[in-house]
């Protein structure tokens, strides 16, 4: 039998409570609540709650399947709809309740805690990275224009994308995911 992973079920906890409550919202006692362990064993595995929100961000990244959008052996234009179409599948999933954490954290600690401010950074430059490497492969095979750049076409899809997830949110609706699947694969990405 696996031997319990307390810090693992520390950081799926923290997780589970950082996405659905925010990073005010979940105390150090609500996360090791719904680890199921004592509180004092938190600081047996992070030095703060800060330091385990940095893991919990390392932890959603690992989630968002941005690898898929590297994939040489898939179109790039299909890689680039999968992605969104699982992200607003989550969503739906959700029921709007839980948006992405990278910028759920942006707009609520990043001006406070420079250590998680530049774990979202990274965060959102890998994902940046990822996605100019599917446009750039779909212009390379002639179905997007070349005439923009890649990493900057790629950076509007991630902001609009995240404009699109607080739409949706504040709507509790999935409204807003036509004008950005229209507008995307229907305009910007032809």
């Amino acid at each position: 039998m696996a031997q319990r992973s307390l810090r693992k079920e520390l950081v799926e906890a923290a997780f589970q409570q950082f996405h659905t409550h925010g990073y005010n919202g979940a105390g150090v006692k609500d996360i090791t609540d719904a680890a199921g362990a004592p509180k004092g064993s938190f600081y047996n595995h992070f030095p703060s709650k800060e330091a385990l929100a940095v893991v919990a961000l390392e932890r959603y990244g690992s989630g968002l399947r941005l690898d898929e959008l590297k994939e040489p052996t898939v179109d790039p234009l299909v890689r680039l709809r999968r992605h969104f179409e699982f992200l607003r599948d989550a969503q739906l999933d959700q029921q709007f309740l839980q948006g992405c954490l990278f910028g759920d954290f942006a707009n609520e600690i990043s001006d406070h805690s420079e250590t998680i401010r530049k774990a979202i950074q990274v965060g959102f430059a890998y994902w940046t990275e990822c996605l100019t490497a599917a446009v750039a492969d779909a212009q390379a095979a002639g179905q997007v224009s070349a005439g923009q750049d890649p990493s900057t076409l790629a950076a509007f899809l991630l902001n609009a994308w995240e404009g699109t997830l607080i739409s949706s949110r504040t709507e509790r609706s999935a409204r807003a995911f036509k004008p950005f699947f229209d507008t995307v694969f229907g305009v910007l990405l032809r």
